[in-house]
């Protein structure tokens, strides 16, 4: 059986937010007061729509806002993991599952050569119009109080391995790579097999230690933290050589 991979993105598999970096396409590389304080918690998607519908205002089109998002960095070491994982794909599958959106994440996967290690993106979608505008949209409704109305990691992670399973796909374990705190509700529903990885110094990493050391359930997966995608790739490479023996 094969091990699945899970990322998020932002602070994950990049090194910054891609929501934030578009910014750096405007003149000023900065959004107005009056912009800024439209956001309501948990409503990200909608503040970027209106984000986005600025900087289209501005006059500024999809060649621009691509060249500046390719300059947006991996996280170290990470470019090595996803070229492993190309390589060794009868092994591993791997998604994503993120708060950015698809046109982001398609370009910068696609600066780096690395779309081939990836099966399979869940996250916002996005288009650009007849204006050339580029418009965002929620990825799907759900009903989990602890997450943002746009997306909830932990469905979609379950989503996906029912529709794997009735494929005939079963995974002899998940890993689940993240940094921030819409990532614990994923790692909630991870098994004893599974390995929850945090990136160290961030949220999630903090969050995890505040469940496993509270009176409630802690977490049944093993937590590895990382710093960087050689910390991932090491992981790796210990799970497929006990899964050898």
């Amino acid at each position: 059986m094969k091990t699945l991979l899970v990322f998020d993105f932002d602070h994950t598999v990049i090194d910054d937010n891609s929501d934030t970096w578009v910014v750096k396409c405007t003149p000023e590389q900065d959004l107005p007061d009056w912009l800024k304080n439209t956001y309501q918690k948990g409503h990200w998607t909608e503040y970027m729509g209106r984000v986005l519908a600025y900087i289209g205002d501005q006059g500024i089109r999809e060649d621009a806002i691509r060249t500046v998002m390719e300059t947006l960095p991996y996280t170290a070491g990470m470019i090595d993991l996803l070229k492993f994982i190309s390589q060794n794909k009868e092994r591993v599958d791997c998604i994503i599952i993120s708060d950015s959106n698809t046109i982001f994440i398609d370009w910068i996967l696609h600066a780096a050569d690395t779309q081939c290690a990836v099966d399979k993106v869940f996250t916002n979608p996005a288009h650009f119009d007849d204006r050339g505008y580029l418009n965002v949209q929620c990825f799907h409704s759900h009903s989990c109080a602890q997450c943002p109305v746009n997306l909830c990691k932990r469905k979609v992670l379950e989503d996906f391995l029912e529709r794997q399973l009735m494929a005939g796909v079963q995974y002899q374990q998940t890993v689940y790579i993240g940094d921030g705190g819409n990532d614990l509700c994923p790692i909630k529903s991870l098994k004893k097999s599974d390995v929850a990885m945090p990136r160290k110094g961030y949220s999630l990493e903090r969050l995890i230690s505040k469940v496993n050391a509270g009176n409630s359930r802690r977490l049944e997966a093993r937590v590895v933290g990382w710093s960087s995608g050689l910390d991932i790739l090491n992981e790796m490479n210990s799970l497929m050589k006990q899964s050898c023996l």
